[in-house]
Formats: structure tokens, sequence, C-alpha cells
């Protein structure tokens, strides 16, 4: 399967203007590096990846606004220096309607067109979210707010196998809905290993009216202590066949890797053949995986 290729980026182009012209997107997600060191390692990693030419990229928001600051910054870099379509990820943890105004003004006045709205975590040590004082309470009032005030390109979440605090799927279906009334222009999922699940959220997302493009993200398995972490922190569902298939070779790290990549190609490649509309790749800051199968997806 040959993905339709990627044109280089037309600075401040909203994404939905991508959409026009590329039926399928690829695109990689970034986190600002912690210290010194860990931006090198970004800058070397980047690099490699910047020469797949994204649709766009989008860099992370720490739990509770914690990289705030570096978010904004790596964001500007990568818009303003390196030339990418680069949409920023906020959230309103911890945040009244005054602050989210003001950074979002920011955001635009720096010329960023395209945002990934989300509630965001509760903070370290607290059970459940408690909206700030003046602030928001779900993704839904974020983007509507946000909407009302700016000509931008808003981005939303989507979890195949539901929202972890979601009571089922019907009911988070529902809560995507209201997101998308709210404003969404396009929805980016959750990693998962199971393209059913993906395809069948699909469907269910448009018999409720959702007619926006559902963009698959995708993050392949490279060690065999990423299977648990991973489902654990999405609530994605592992297949027993890949957990079988690597437990034997868990002190031969080159072989996990080997396992992982070839899976995570063969599970791009059915998505694309499928009809996905592209894939966004969660790059956890490392280029390799994502280059190789990025590459065997052009072959």
């Amino acid at each position: 399967m040959v993905p339709d290729s990627c044109i280089l980026n037309i600075l401040d182009m909203k994404i939905t203007d991508i959409f026009k012209t590329q039926p399928r997107t690829y695109s990689f997600e970034f986190f600002p590096p912690k210290d010194e060191i860990a931006a090198v390692d970004f800058g070397i990693n980047t690099g490699q990846l910047l020469k797949l030419t994204p649709s766009f990229v989008s860099v992370t928001y720490g739990a509770g606004g914690s990289t705030q600051e570096r978010t904004f910054a790596l964001v500007d870099f990568l818009q303003n220096k390196i030339g990418l379509n680069t949409m920023a990820h906020y959230t309103c943890v911890n945040s009244h309607r005054d602050k989210v105004a003001a950074d979002l003004d920011y955001l635009t006045k720096m010329g960023i067109d395209n945002l990934m709205l989300m509630r965001g975590d509760p903070p370290k040590g607290q059970g459940e979210f408690i909206p700030s004082p003046d602030g928001f309470a779900y993704a839904s009032e974020l983007i509507a707010f946000a909407k009302q005030r700016f000509e931008i390109c808003v981005g939303g979440a989507a979890y195949p196998e539901k929202h972890p605090e979601a009571l089922s799927l019907g009911a988070d279906l529902e809560n995507l809905k209201k997101k998308v009334d709210a404003g969404v222009d396009f929805l980016l999922t959750q990693l998962f290993f199971m393209n059913n699940h993906y395809f069948d959220f699909v469907s269910a997302a448009h018999a409720k009216g959702i007619s926006c493009r559902i963009i698959p993200g995708i993050i392949p398995i490279t060690s065999f202590g990423q299977i648990k972490r991973f489902g654990a922190m999405s609530g994605a569902e592992v297949p027993e066949e890949l957990i079988h298939h690597m437990e034997p070779y868990q002190d031969n790290p080159a072989k996990i890797y080997q396992i992982g990549m070839d899976y995570a190609i063969r599970q791009c490649r059915d998505l694309l053949v499928m009809g996905a509309p592209g894939i966004h790749f969660y790059t956890l800051n490392k280029s390799r995986a994502t280059v190789e199968i990025f590459e065997t997806l052009l072959k």
C-alpha cells in the first residue's frame, strides 16, 4: 500500500485546509524536552522525522500545564523557525477563563492556527477532575469558548475503546458529539493495537452524526515493558498473540523491537487499505521506529 504523497507545508495553514489537498495525512506528535541532554536527543531525532515532510506536527501539554512554557517555546520553534505546520496541545486544568483567553491569544499571535483542545487529566494526587473557579469542567466548554473568540482550527481527542472515565462507549460517544458540536474540526484517536476497535468506533461515530475526519493514532511497541504500560495508560487492548510472540524474547531487545515493528507496520498497512484517512504517530520523541514504519509504507 503506497500512501498519498505528503507535500511540503505552507506556514500558517489550517489543518482543515491541508485536508483539501491531502486525502491522507501523516503527522507526528512530540513532547517538550525536559533538560539539555533530552533537547540534544530531541534535535537529532526530530531531524530524522522532518525529512519525511509530515502533513503537520503536534506538541503535547504537560499535566496541569506543567510544560506550558516549554510547549509554547517548542511550538514557536517548529512553526516559525523550522517552518512546519504545528498544532499546540492545550488543556484547561488549573486555568480560569481569563488565563485561557490570554494563553490562546498568545498562541494565535505567534501564528498558531491549529490547537488540540482537551480538558486534561487531573493533577497528580488528585483522584478526580475538579474545574478551577471560573474554569471549564469539560473539553466541549473549552472548545466552544475558544471557537467563539479565535479563528482557529481545533482538533479533539477520541477514544476507540472509550475514555477511561466514561461509563460506556455509548456515553463516551455522546460526549464526543458535544465536542464536535462545540467546534471540533477533526479528531485524533488515542493509541490502539486492534484495528477493529478503530473501524467499529468510526462507524458508531458516524451513526451519531459525527462526520469530521477521524485520524488513527499509532504507537509501535518496541520493548516488552511497554506492553503493560501502554495498556494501563490508555485502556487499549493489547492482542494476546503479540504478547505471546514477544514473551520468549524478553531478554532480546533486538528481537522484541523487530516483532513490535512488524506488528505496527501490518497495523498501519491494514488501516490504510481499509480506508483510514492517514496516520498520527506518537513518536515518544524517537525517530527510528517511526521512520522505519513510514519508509516501509512508502514502498
